[in-house]
C-alpha cells in the first residue's frame, strides 16, 4: 500500500474544514440575516478555522526569550504589498487591549472581514511566494494550491455584512478549538435544504445585479471624465486655430510690404552699379600710371635698407664684443665668490656626515648589547634543553626495561598455563577460575603495554621537537656570530671614516684660513686701487732704475709694473706672491699698494 504524505493529508483536511465553515457561515447568515455580530457561533468557528489554515507550516522563529510561532508576521506584510491595508494595520497596532502578536492577527482578520477585502489581501500574499517562504515551510497550505482555493472561497463572504466590536474583546487569551458538531447533518437541515437553495439562488442573482451595477457606474464615471477632457481639448484647439488664422493674415501683409521694398532696392543697386563702373575704370588708369613711379621708389628704398642693415650688423658685432668682455670680468668675480661658498657648504656637509656616523655608531653599539643579551638567554635555553633530553633518554631506558620484564612475565604465565592444563585435567572448575584470572592479568598487561607504547611515542615526538628547537637555536647563534663580525667590520669602517673626516676638517680649516687671508688682501688691493685712481703710469724710457734697490734694469732684472700706483720694480724686489683660486700659479704683488704686478719688457730688450 502506498503511504500518503502526512502534510498533504493535513492540507486536504484543512481545505475541507474551510469549505464547510465558509458554506455554513453563508447559509446561516442568509437564514439568520445579513448583519452578523461577534457572538455568532458560525462566525467564531470560521475565524478559528482560518487561524488553523494560516498556522499550518509556519516556521519557528527564535525570539529573545523563547521560540515564537505566530501568524502576525505574514499578515503584517500585506500593508507593503496592498496600500489600502495600511489603515487596518495602523488601527490594529493602536488598539489598547492587544498585547500578543496572535491577538493582533485575530483583530486583523475581523477588520478585513468587515471591509469585505479578506480575499483580496490574502490573494496578494499568495502571489508573493518568495516573501512567504521566509515565514512558511515549502509544504505549508499557503504555499500550495489549497491556499489559492481557500482565497477563492473567501470571495463568497462579500455577501455577508459583519458588525464586529474589536476594541473591548479579549482576543489574546481565546482558545482556538474547532467544534465539529456544528458541521454534522440533522433531519431538520435536510428538510430545509430546498428552501435554502432557493434563497441562495435569489441572493446570487441579487449579488450579480449589484456587481453589474457597480461595474456600469465605474464605466459611466470613466466616460464622463473622458467627455470632459475632450471638451477641454476641443476648446483649446478652437482658440489655437483662431490665433493661427490671425498670424497668417499678418504674415501675408508683411510679405507684400517686403516684396515692394525689394523692388525699390533692386532699382537703386542697379543705378549704383553703373556709377561705380565708371569710377573704377578711371581709378584703374590712374593706378597704372602711379605704379611705375612706385616701383622706382621701391628699388631705391631697398638699396638704402640694405646699407643700413649692414651698418647695424657691424655695430651689433662691436656691441657683442664689448658685452662679452664685461661678462668675462663679472664671471671672474662670481667664480671667486662661488669657490668660497662651495667650500663653506662642503664644510657643513662633512660636519653633518660626522654627526650621522656618530649616531650610527651609537645604534650599532646598542644592537651589539641586545644581541649579546639574546645570546646569553639562548645559551641558557640550550643547556636546559640538553638536561631535558638526558632526562627523556633515562626514562626511555626505564620504559624499555619494564617492557622486557612484562614480556618475560607473559611468557612465564603462558608456560604455567600449559603445565596446569596437562596436570589438572580433572579439576576443570578450579582451572577455569584461574584461567579467567590469568586472562584478566593478560588484558591488564596488554593495556599497560599499549599505554607504555603510546607514552614512548609521545616522548619520541617531544624529543624530535626538542631537537628541532636546538637546531633552530644553533642557526640563530651562527647568525649572531655573523652579525658580530659585521659589527666589528662596521666599527673599523667607522674609525677610518672618523680619521678621514678629521683630515678633511683640518684641510678645510687650512683652506678657510688661506681664503680669509686672500679675501683680506683682495679687499686691501681694492682699497689701494680706489686710493690710487687717477695716477699716470711712468713711461718705459724714463724708468731706467728700480725704485727700491735703485739698480738699472737688464735681462736678469726685468721690469714689473704696478697697474694701480704706476711704480716699476725689478723681479728681485717684487717677491711678494699671493695664491689665487682662479690661477694655477701665485701672482706677484706690489709692496706699496698690494696690486697685481704686470711683467713688462725692459727698454734694452725688444
Amino acid at each position: 500500500l502506498a503511504v500518503k504524505d502526512p502534510t498533504a493529508v493535513e492540507r486536504a483536511n484543512l481545505l475541507n474544514m474551510a469549505k464547510l465553515s465558509i458554506k455554513g457561515l453563508i447559509e446561516s447568515a442568509l437564514s439568520f440575516g445579513r448583519t452578523l455580530d461577534s457572538d455568532y457561533p458560525p462566525l467564531q468557528q470560521f475565524f478559528v478555522v482560518m487561524e488553523h489554515c494560516l498556522k499550518h507550516g509556519l516556521k519557528v522563529r527564535k525570539s529573545f526569550l523563547s521560540y515564537n510561532k505566530t501568524i502576525w508576521g505574514p499578515l503584517e506584510l500585506v500593508e507593503k504589498l496592498y496600500p489600502e491595508a495600511e489603515e487596518i494595520a495602523a488601527s490594529v497596532r493602536d488598539l489598547p487591549g492587544l498585547k500578543t502578536p496572535l491577538g493582533r492577527a485575530r483583530a486583523w482578520l475581523r477588520l478585513a472581514l468587515m471591509q469585505k477585502k479578506m480575499a483580496d489581501y490574502l490573494r496578494c500574499l499568495i502571489i508573493q511566494r518568495d516573501l512567504l517562504s521566509e515565514f512558511y515551510e515549502y509544504h505549508a497550505l499557503m504555499m500550495e494550491e489549497e491556499g489559492a482555493v481557500i482565497v477563492g472561497l473567501l470571495v463568497g463572504l462579500n455577501v455577508i455584512d459583519a458588525n464586529l466590536c474589536v476594541k473591548g474583546e479579549d482576543l489574546d487569551s481565546q482558545v482556538g478549538v474547532i467544534d465539529f458538531s456544528v458541521y454534522l447533518k440533522s433531519d431538520d437541515d435536510i428538510g430545509g435544504k430546498e428552501r435554502n437553495v432557493q434563497i441562495a439562488a435569489i441572493l446570487d442573482q441579487k449579488n450579480y445585479v449589484e456587481e453589474l451595477n457597480r461595474q456600469l457606474n465605474s464605466t459611466v464615471s470613466s466616460l464622463h471624465a473622458r467627455v470632459d477632457s475632450l471638451e477641454k481639448s476641443n476648446t483649446k484647439l478652437i482658440e489655437e486655430l483662431a490665433i493661427a488664422k490671425n498670424n497668417i493674415i499678418k504674415l501675408q501683409e508683411e510679405n507684400h510690404q517686403l516684396r515692394s521694398e525689394n523692388t525699390l532696392i533692386l532699382m537703386k543697386t542697379q543705378h549704383h552699379l553703373e556709377v561705380s563702373k565708371v569710377d573704377v575704370e578711371a581709378e584703374l588708369q590712374t593706378y597704372k600710371h602711379s605704379r611705375q613711379g612706385l616701383d622706382e621708389m621701391y628699388s631705391e628704398a631697398r638699396r638704402q635698407l640694405r646699407d643700413e642693415a649692414q651698418l647695424r650688423q657691424d655695430m651689433e658685432n662691436e656691441l657683442v664684443v664689448q658685452v662679452s668682455m664685461k661678462h668675462e670680468i663679472e664671471l671672474a668675480m662670481k667664480l671667486l665668490e662661488k669657490d668660497i661658498h662651495e667650500k663653506q657648504d662642503t664644510l657643513i656637509g662633512l660636519r653633518q656626515q660626522l654627526d650621522e656616523v656618530k649616531a650610527i655608531n651609537v645604534e650599532m653599539y646598542q644592537k651589539l648589547q641586545v644581541s649579546e643579551d639574546a645570546m646569553k638567554e639562548k645559551n641558557e635555553i640550550i643547556s636546559r634543553l640538553e638536561d631535558k633530553t638526558n632526562q627523556i633518554n633515562a626514562t626511555m631506558k626505564q620504559l624499555e626495561q619494564r617492557l622486557q620484564q612484562a614480556e618475560k612475565a607473559q611468557m612465564e604465565a603462558e608456560a604455567e598455563d600449559e603445565k596446569l592444563k596437562q596436570e589438572y585435567v580433572n579439576k576443570s572448575e578450579t582451572l577455569q577460575n584461574e584461567f579467567s584470572q590469568k586472562e584478566k592479568q593478560l588484558l591488564q598487561l596488554e593495556t599497560d603495554l599499549k599505554i607504555e607504547k603510546e607514552w614512548r611515542q609521545t616522548l619520541e615526538d617531544d624529543l624530535q621537537k626538542e631537537k628541532e628547537t636546538v637546531s633552530h637555536l644553533r642557526t640563530e647563534t651562527q647568525e649572531i656570530v655573523t652579525l658580530k663580525k659585521e659589527f666589528l667590520k662596521l666599527q673599523e669602517k667607522n674609525k677610518q671614516l672618523k680619521s678621514t673626516c678629521e683630515d678633511q676638517e683640518s684641510a678645510l680649516q687650512e683652506l678657510a684660513s688661506k681664503l680669509s687671508e686672500s679675501k683680506l688682501k683682495i679687499e686691501d688691493i681694492k682699497e689701494a686701487n680706489k686710493a690710487l685712481q687717477g695716477q699716470v703710469w711712468l713711461k718705459d724710457k724714463e724708468a731706467t732704475h728700480c725704485k727700491l734697490c735703485e739698480k738699472e734694469f737688464s735681462l736678469s732684472k726685468r721690469k714689473h709694473h704696478c697697474r694701480n700706483c704706476g711704480e716699476i720694480f725689478c723681479n728681485a724686489c717684487s717677491d711678494n706672491e699671493l695664491p689665487l683660486p682662479s690661477s694655477p700659479k701665485p701672482v706677484r704683488v706690489c709692496d706699496s699698494c698690494h696690486a697685481i704686478l704686470i711683467q713688462r719688457c725692459s727698454s734694452n730688450v725688444p
